[in-house]
């Protein structure tokens, strides 16, 4: 089976359970979003040289996954998604997000007023990848707008980690100030 299956060729993708709609679908736009968050993270996580930011976005990574899921369902196939056995956005998720930003701010991370991204490779990914977070968080407010999304839990999710994003993010540059 070839990855050009040629069905996109028409102006239409696939969601969960062979439904089709537009590409420029708003939720097709929210969870594409997310995918393009989930890459910047892997920009971030690869250029990252602290064992803690590696480990907390990898987590974060598998949780995208998670949440692109349930984007890409239709709400009328919820219940057979969870019957499938597919986990949807849940407090769960977001209480590791609390925890992380709960235990960064502990850490005495030095910020005054506004933070001017590229004080180093690390932190200017981590805060790139928090600009394609509140991409993503608009796209999803979109989708829940127009009545295509169900779940609030989904929009907690990414405006709490793009505030963790932002605090690694300072997080990172106040490691360089502080073994200088």
């Amino acid at each position: 089976m070839s990855i050009a299956t040629r069905t996109g060729d028409t102006g239409t993708t696939g969601l969960m359970y062979n439904r089709r709609v537009s590409k420029c679908h708003p939720r097709v736009e929210a969870y594409g979003s997310v995918d393009e968050l989930n890459t910047a993270l892997g920009m971030a996580r690869a250029s990252a040289e602290h064992p803690f930011i590696t480990e907390a976005l990898q987590a974060r990574q598998k949780d995208l996954v998670i949440l692109m899921g349930e984007l890409a369902t239709l709400p009328e196939d919820l219940e057979r998604y969870v019957k499938d056995g597919f986990h949807r956005v849940t407090n769960a998720l977001i209480a590791p997000l609390d925890s992380l930003v709960t235990e960064i701010e502990k850490q005495n991370v030095s910020f005054k007023g506004w933070a001017t991204p590229g004080s180093c490779l690390s932190s200017a990914t981590l805060d790139h990848a928090r600009t394609a977070c509140r991409r993503a968080e608009r796209r999803v407010a979109a989708l829940q707008e127009s009545g295509g999304l169900d779940n609030p839990q989904i929009i907690i999710f990414l405006n709490r980690f793009s505030d963790a994003l932002w605090l690694m993010a300072r997080w990172v540059e106040t490691q360089i100030t502080t073994n200088e």
